[in-house]
């Protein structure tokens, strides 16, 4: 199991345009990919469930991936997120 943290610095947060990039991008892996904030969590492969996370500038979230490609996935996931958010 892969984790880390982000904090946002997108001034629009993680809103629908972005999340639905970062969808693409977590279905390309076969790990499971999940996303918190808030004490809430969120599958990154499930739009709906990233967008009621309401993750907004100033957030903090951690990053969960476990799988066979977890390596992978957590790296690139989290140069996405350092590129976009």
């Amino acid at each position: 199991m892969k984790t880390f943290q982000y904090t946002i610095k997108e001034e629009l947060g993680m809103h629908a345009r972005v999340a639905g990039v970062v969808l693409q991008l977590a279905k390309e892996f076969r790990s499971s990919i999940v996303i918190a904030n808030k004490g809430n969590q969120g599958d990154l492969k499930k739009l709906l469930s990233v967008i009621d996370l309401d993750i907004q500038y100033g957030d903090t979230v951690t990053v969960t991936v476990e799988g066979s490609d977890e390596d992978v996935a957590a790296e690139e996931m989290l140069a996405f997120f350092e590129e976009n958010l």
